[in-house]
């Protein structure tokens, strides 16, 4: 075989052989995007908001995914920049109206901001799309409960 074919040949045998981890790559796997948050998601637990927005804004000039918009509306309403983080929910909305995690954070963004009527709205939303329950509708439904006993 000539050197050049040889190339060639182990080089999509290489990339055949990434295919794998590849998949594990994915942030959420109901989700499409293909982008390692790992080490967003570990800014994000060790609460270092600016640094996952700046990690964050540089994955949204690159690609338009679901799973980094939701993450920074989610990160920048902690850091408390709620017209920012409406703008990111909304994004990852438009690309994925059934996303659930966004669903859930832009209603504890409505309840930070004071508007329990739209907070409610996310709720309605999420008991459609999924009637038998999930974390999503739970966890929102718990923040609605929270909020309005204080």
């Amino acid at each position: 075989m000539p050197l050049q074919k040889t190339i060639r040949f182990a080089a999509l045998a290489a990339m055949l052989a990434l295919l794998p981890n590849l998949a594990n790559a994915v942030d959420d796997p109901s989700a499409t995007s293909t982008v390692d948050l790992t080490s967003v998601r570990a800014k994000i637990a060790a609460k270092d908001y600016k640094a996952a927005i700046s990690e964050l804004k540089g994955l949204a000039e690159d690609s338009q995914s679901v799973d980094v918009y939701n993450l920074l509306g989610f990160s920048l309403r902690k850091s408390g920049d709620y017209p920012t983080s409406l703008t990111y929910y909304n994004k990852a909305l438009q690309l994925q109206p059934d996303f659930k995690p966004a669903r859930e954070y832009l209603g504890e963004l409505y309840l930070d901001m004071g508007d329990m009527t739209n907070a409610k709205v996310q709720l309605t939303k999420l008991e459609t799309l999924c009637p038998d329950g999930c974390e999503e509708r739970s966890d929102l439904q718990k923040a609605i409960a929270a909020k309005a006993a204080n």
